[in-house]
């Protein structure tokens, strides 16, 4: 049995790397397709923020200019809202507890140019009007960590809206049109730009809007 099984090993050997050359040639010839993500997948991670494309907008009587209620392209609905800025108030409101929404509306006044309350209301209904249309007309995309600081199933998000021909934020085009003050918590983008130069470039932005008397600051006198 020892003297068979030494003229054995050499052939089997040999098949071996036989084998082992053909399939080393099939894979140059015909490589595994590369594992990249191709045509911008639905959902996908981004630095620190899960991304989801193709998203929509349900209507819900709780839509406002700066916060929605999103459909993910998995069918999942959550409540976002936007980083760094805050569109007025679009109604006087009193709640079931008795409290009210006047003193923030009395806030806003103060921010955007010291206007009166029945100004800032009437300023936002027009950028409620705004954002919802902008995003009923087509799918956007939307990049979150999923942080909720009220813990009120709010997740912050940067929102990504066709616009033109290009793509554009959400927040930059309501500071741009005077439908928002510069408010809330900001974030770094999906872009890598810093929080701090985002920050900057929508102070120029509402610098530009105030000069042109656009949306809310139409109101100011001076």
């Amino acid at each position: 049995m020892a003297v068979r099984s030494s003229t054995r090993n050499p052939w089997f050997t040999v098949l071996l790397i036989v084998a082992a050359a053909s399939v080393w040639g099939y894979n140059q010839l015909h490589p595994a397709a590369p594992q990249t993500k191709v045509g911008r997948p639905a959902s996908e991670k981004s630095a620190a923020y899960e991304v989801h494309r193709s998203c929509t907008l349900v209507k819900t009587p709780r839509n406002d200019g700066d916060s929605f209620l999103i459909r993910l392209p998995t069918g999942r609905e959550a409540e976002f809202r936007l980083y760094f800025v805050d569109t007025p108030e679009s109604a006087f409101k009193t709640y079931n507890s008795g409290a009210t929404n006047h003193e923030r509306i009395r806030q806003q006044a103060a921010d955007l140019g010291h206007i009166t309350p029945e100004q800032v209301v009437e300023i936002g209904k027009v950028g409620k009007r705004y954002t919802l249309e902008l995003l009923i007309n087509r799918p956007f995309t939307i990049y979150t960590c999923w942080d909720s600081p009220f813990n009120d199933n709010r997740y912050h998000a940067h929102v990504e809206v066709p616009f033109d021909t290009s793509t554009r934020w959400l927040d930059e085009i309501l500071v741009e049109r005077g439908l928002a003050r510069i408010k809330t918590k900001p974030a770094d983008l999906p872009d890598g730009t810093p929080a701090a130069e985002h920050l900057s470039d929508l102070r120029q932005l509402e610098r530009a809007a105030k000069q042109a008397k656009q949306g809310v600051w139409s109101f100011q006198t001076k």
